[in-house]
C-alpha cells in the first residue's frame, strides 16, 4: 500500500514530537494549516495523541515516532555503493 497524501501529513506530524520526555506534547492551534489540523485529528481517532489538537503521544503513538523516525534516519542516510556483481 503506497503512501497518500494523509498518510504523508500524519507522519509529517508525528515526527514534530519529541521523545526525550514523556512530559512534552503538542497544541496544534486554530490558525495552523487545514492539513495539519486534519492530520492531528486523525491521529486522535487512531489513538496515537491524547487530544484532537495534540496533546501528548499515547504508547502506540510512542511507538510510531519512534518507527517514523528510524524509517527518515534510513531514508534520509547516504546511499551505500554496491560492490561487485
Amino acid at each position: 500500500m503506497p503512501f497518500t497524501p494523509d498518510l504523508v501529513d500524519e507522519l509529517n506530524m508525528l515526527v514534530k514530537f519529541t521523545l526525550s520526555s514523556d512530559m512534552a506534547g503538542l497544541k496544534v492551534h486554530s490558525d495552523a494549516s487545514p492539513s495539519l489540523i486534519e492530520a492531528t485529528q486523525r491521529l486522535y481517532q487512531k489513538g496515537l495523541v491524547t487530544d484532537y489538537d495534540g496533546g501528548y503521544l499515547t504508547s502506540i503513538g510512542r511507538d510510531a515516532v519512534e518507527h517514523a523516525k528510524e524509517a527518515l534516519r534510513i531514508l534520509n542516510s547516504v546511499p551505500q555503493q554496491k560492490t561487485g556483481s
